[in-house]
């Protein structure tokens, strides 16, 4: 895999709980305990994704069933008040589904995870069916990569690149993920630019400079 980009389709579960349309509370509730996840995708026709139901859709019934006289916070909450009488997933399921492609690059599934606030995404093929599920867990496999792997793609598509000999003597090293560039530079303008694309490498988690200018 080394200078291939990670993509969804590395690392997301290809075996997903999911829930029709009708699954009633108690079954999401069920399927939910079943497979130790806190969402579910809600399906139709052909395994098309039409939202996903999660604890915090289910929480506002429990949440409001102790407490019949706080109306005025219930109005503050309209969206939690709406579905403290929902009974199926159709009901309660947010919609249309947050979703993410198998090739979409993990860079891309964390910023999606991170606008829409949420911890997985369901991932679908052009026609919006189920292929399976990534999580914020899964995004994070990226960074079990081994060092060597990280520094050969680092010296290949990048050093090489940026810094090619004789006018540049620079080597890569990287431990635990970190990526020290070391060596002796002619231009160091191109440093800021090194750091950008180094961080970019799936894995890197962060980089350094131990660099000399050259004035040869």
């Amino acid at each position: 895999m080394s200078g291939i980009p990670h993509i969804v389709s590395d690392v997301m579960t290809h075996t997903v709980g999911a829930v029709g349309r009708r699954a009633s509370f108690k079954e999401i509730v069920q399927m939910m305990e079943d497979w130790q996840v806190s969402a579910l995708p809600v399906l139709e026709g052909q395994d098309r994704v039409v939202g996903v139901v999660s604890e915090a859709d289910l929480l506002p019934t429990e949440e409001f069933r102790d407490t019949p006289g706080e109306g005025y916070a219930r109005l503050r909450r309209p969206a939690a008040l709406a579905k403290t009488g929902a009974l199926t997933a159709e009901e309660l399921m947010s919609s249309p589904a947050v979703t993410v492609r198998a090739n979409a690059t993990l860079a891309e599934a964390a910023r999606i995870m991170a606008r829409a606030e949420v911890k997985r995404l369901p991932v679908v093929d052009d026609l919006g069916v189920l292929e399976g599920i990534v999580s914020r867990a899964d995004l994070l496999k990226v960074f079990l990569r081994e060092d060597e792997d990280i520094a050969e793609e680092v010296r290949r598509e990048i050093v090489a690149y940026l810094f090619p000999p004789p006018a540049s003597a620079i080597r890569a090293e990287v431990r635990d993920g970190v990526v020290t560039l070391v060596g002796r530079i002619r231009d160091a303008s191109l440093v800021p630019v090194a750091a950008r694309l180094v961080r970019a490498v799936e894995g890197v988690v962060d980089v350094k400079f131990d660099l000399a200018a050259d004035g040869t």
